[in-house]
C-alpha cells in the first residue's frame, strides 16, 4: 500500500519554517523510504525520530527535500512491487527498513544509494562486501552482532532458572537464522540447556509450541527474522497460552504481550540513518561509509506476563530494565 501522505498521521512532529520573501529557493532533494514492518504504530514513532534528527541537520521536508513513501506492512509481493517503484523515480538516496525489504531493492537497483537499518548480517546476506568498505550501492546499520543471540538464552536462564529445555524459533533458509541458531547452540551446554530447533519460515508454529510444551521445565528464545515479526502476536499468545517463559529479539514482542526482549535500539538506529542520508546528499557515497553495529540495546520486560506465568524476576533484572510494561 502506497503511504505518500501518512506522514500528516505524526501531528506535526516536523515544524516547517516560514521562508522569508525574496529568498531564493533551496534545490530539492528527493528521499525515499520504504517500510517492510506490519507494525505501522511503530513505523510512525520510526519516521518521526528519522525526520525530527534530518531536520537538526538542515533537511525539512517541502524545503529542500522531498520524501516519497512506500509501506509494505511486510507483505512481500507489495514490498517488491514498492521496491521496483522507488527505484524507478531515481531519487537521491533511499532508506530501507529490515532484511527482506533490502533484498528487493537491491534487486530494483544497483546504482540509487542505500541506507538501511534493522538488517541482521548484511555481509552473509550478500548486500555489501564487507562491514568497514561496503562497495555497492549500500550502507547502514546492522540490527545485531550474532553474539546478541547466546544473551537471548542466558536471559532466559536468568528469568526462568529451572529451563533445561529451549525451542529457538528460527528461519534456517537465511544467514542470520543460521548465525543466530549457532550461537545459541554453542552456549547451550555451559547453561545446561538442550536447544530444539523450530523453523518459524514453512513450519507450523502452532503446532510445534504446543507439542514442545507437553515437556515440561521448557523456554523459547523467538530470533529475528521476518517470518516471526510477522507473527509476533500469536507467538507471544502461544507462549503466555503454555505457560512458556520466552525471550525475544525485538521489544514489540513484549508489547504484543511477550515476556522479556534484549535488542538493539531501533529509534537510535533512524537517528544515526538520518546522519547518513545528510551525508550521501552533501556528496559522500555508500560505499565508503562503514556499516555500523548498533551502540544502543534495550531490555524490556512485560511484569503482567510475568505475574501471569508465576516468575518472580529478579530485582537486579528490572533495577537494569529499559522498559517494565506493567
Amino acid at each position: 500500500m502506497k503511504r505518500r501522505t501518512f506522514i500528516a498521521a505524526l501531528g506535526g512532529a516536523v515544524a516547517w519554517p516560514v521562508v522569508a520573501r525574496g529568498q531564493q529557493p533551496e534545490r530539492m532533494r528527493h528521499i525515499g523510504m520504504i517500510f517492510g514492518i506490519s507494525d505501522e504504530t511503530a513505523a510512525r514513532e520510526r519516521l518521526a525520530v528519522f525526520l525530527q534528527a534530518l531536520q537538526r541537520l538542515g533537511w525539512i521536508e517541502g524545503r529542500n527535500v522531498q520524501i516519497e513513501y512506500r509501506w509494505g506492512k511486510g507483505n512481500t509481493e507489495t514490498l517488491r512491487r514498492d521496491a521496483i517503484e522507488l527505484a524507478a523515480l531515481a531519487p537521491d538516496v533511499i532508506v530501507v527498513t529490515g532484511g527482506a525489504t533490502m533484498t528487493y531493492m537491491l534487486q530494483a537497483t544497483r546504482t540509487v544509494p542505500i541506507v538501511f537499518v534493522i538488517v541482521p548480517d548484511p555481509v552473509g546476506s550478500g548486500f555489501i562486501k564487507s562491514l568497514s568498505r561496503p562497495g555497492g550501492n549500500a550502507t547502514g546499520f546492522m540490527q545485531f552482532e550474532y553474539s546478541l543471540s547466546g544473551k537471548w538464552l542466558e536471559l532466559l536462564k536468568q528469568i526462568a532458572p529451572g529451563v533445561t529445555r529451549a525451542a529457538v524459533l528460527w528461519d534456517p533458509s537465511v544467514p542470520a537464522g543460521i548465525g543466530q541458531f549457532a550461537v545459541i547452540q554453542s552456549v547451550a551446554p555451559s547453561l545446561g540447556v538442550e536447544v530444539f530447533p523450530i523453523e518459524a519460515l514453512n513450519g507450523d508454529i502452532e503446532r510445534d509450541i504446543a507439542e514442545f510444551a507437553q515437556t515440561k521445565n521448557g523456554g523459547l528464545i523467538v530470533t529475528a527474522n521476518p517470518s516471526t515479526v510477522v507473527h509476533r502476536e500469536l507467538i507471544a499468545t502461544l507462549a503466555a497460552r503454555h505457560k512458556i517463559p520466552a525471550v525475544y529479539s525485538s521489544r514489540d514482542f513484549v508489547v504484543s504481550g511477550g515476556l522479556v526482549s534484549y535488542a538493539a535500539d531501533f529509534l537510535d538506529q533512524y537517528r544515526r540513518a538520518a546522519g547518513y542520508v545528510d551525508r550521501i546528499l552533501k556528496g559522500e557515497k555508500p560505499a565508503d561509509l562503514p556499516v555500523q553495529a548498533p551502540t544502543k540495546y534495550e531490555l524490556a520486560i512485560n511484569l503482567k506476563t510475568a505475574k501471569a506465568l508465576g516468575l518472580e524476576l529478579p530485582h537486579s533484572l528490572l533495577a537494569r530494565a529499559d522498559e517494565v510494561i506493567e
